[in-house]
């Protein structure tokens, strides 16, 4: 069946599922799962273990593990972070899908966690196919203008070239950098995460297999959401 979608807004449930009375709930079972990520345990079967315990939906279990991290990563993580205040004539390089798909989401009313690691993260998929949405456009505006106010001197996107659409949104976001003189470049890559890991520059993602493993990274999509989208829908799942 094709994708229709319009938006990238909220699930049906998620009102009930990530209602203020289930966030205690969330919170313990993140700090459980990040405890047994600490101690070595493998992520699925802790998951199952943590999500067993405290009888959470598949979607409440997605949120729990994009939002955890065990302290070796988060104090690793912390260490190799960029202040938005130190971007200022810098080149950053912009896990393009994650970044955008995450303000598009944040921007239709869709539900942001906010994690261990204090990254933003949605529940949105593209299933190996981008669809250009109501909010594509205002959420690529409202980047780059965010990017031009910081003094970032280049943004570099990595679209992933597999993901149906890549070359289509390539050429919209090249529009959009060339009407508004913004200094981008737009590049299709098999694996735009084994782009950002080697590189030198300053990343913009909240993958945690990027995080990991790239030299510097900074909160690009936190940042956008909390000083332009203050009416996002943010559930803070950080219990510290």
């Amino acid at each position: 069946m094709p994708d229709k979608r319009t938006h990238r807004g909220p699930h049906p449930a998620d009102s009930t599922l990530f209602a203020p009375d289930a966030v205690p709930i969330l919170r313990s079972a993140l700090a459980d799962f990040s405890l047994l990520l600490t101690k070595g345990y493998a992520q699925k079967s802790a998951l199952k273990l943590v999500g067993d315990r405290f009888s959470l939906t598949e979607r409440q279990r997605l949120a729990v593990m994009r939002s955890a991290c065990s302290d070796q990563q988060l104090a690793s993580r912390n260490k190799r972070r960029v202040d938005l205040k130190d971007l200022a004539g810098q080149p950053i390089a912009i896990d393009g899908y994650n970044v955008l798909i995450t303000v598009e989401a944040a921007m239709s009313g869709g539900v942001i966690f906010k994690g261990r690691d204090g990254c933003f993260r949605d529940l949105a998929s593209i299933h190996g196919t981008y669809r250009k949405v109501t909010e594509t456009i205002p959420a690529l505006q409202l980047i780059g203008e965010f990017l031009q106010e910081t003094d970032v001197s280049k943004a570099i996107w990595l679209l992933d070239s597999p993901v149906s659409n890549s070359g289509r949104l390539k050429t919209l976001m090249g529009e959009i950098a060339q009407e508004n003189n913004w200094n981008w470049g737009i590049e299709l890559c098999l694996s735009p995460d084994a782009e950002l890991k080697k590189t030198e520059g300053i990343v913009a993602s909240s993958d945690s297999v990027v995080l990991d493993q790239c030299k510097k990274w900074t909160n690009l999509a936190v940042e956008i959401i909390t000083l332009k989208l203050p009416s996002a829908t943010v559930v803070n799942l950080n219990s510290v």
